[in-house]
């Protein structure tokens, strides 16, 4: 049974920096391509990055490019956001989700304020 386990986030001040993580179970990991998103309050759940198997494409949201880095480790399982510069905007519930796959994580709270 796929599962995916979200951890990493937490209150950070504006301008700030968090790391987030993502373990997938039950799956291949290595094989499949693997997404953040995120939902903030009283928003449609958003894109957030993409990369492909072995990490050879990464697609970014537009808004999103230059402070957001997506990266992953096939050998722990584990996919990895790594979110620099951070807005109040970003606050929000991040998400992984696994190509191919309908399942989601229960996702990682990030809040983003002063």
């Amino acid at each position: 049974q796929v599962q995916l386990v979200e951890s990493g986030g937490g209150l950070v001040q504006p301008g700030g920096s968090l790391r987030l993580a993502c373990v997938g179970h039950g799956f291949d990991f290595s094989s499949y391509a693997m997404r953040w998103y995120r939902r903030a309050p009283g928003k449609e759940r958003e894109f957030v990055a993409r990369i492909s198997p072995n990490g050879d494409f990464i697609d970014y949201g537009d808004s999103l490019k230059g402070r957001f880095i997506i990266s992953r480790d096939n050998v722990m399982d584990t996919l990895y956001l790594q979110m620099n510069n951070l807005k109040p905007d970003d606050t929000a519930v991040y998400y992984c989700k696994v190509d191919g796959y309908p399942q989601w994580g229960q996702g990682t709270q990030v809040t983003v304020s002063s």
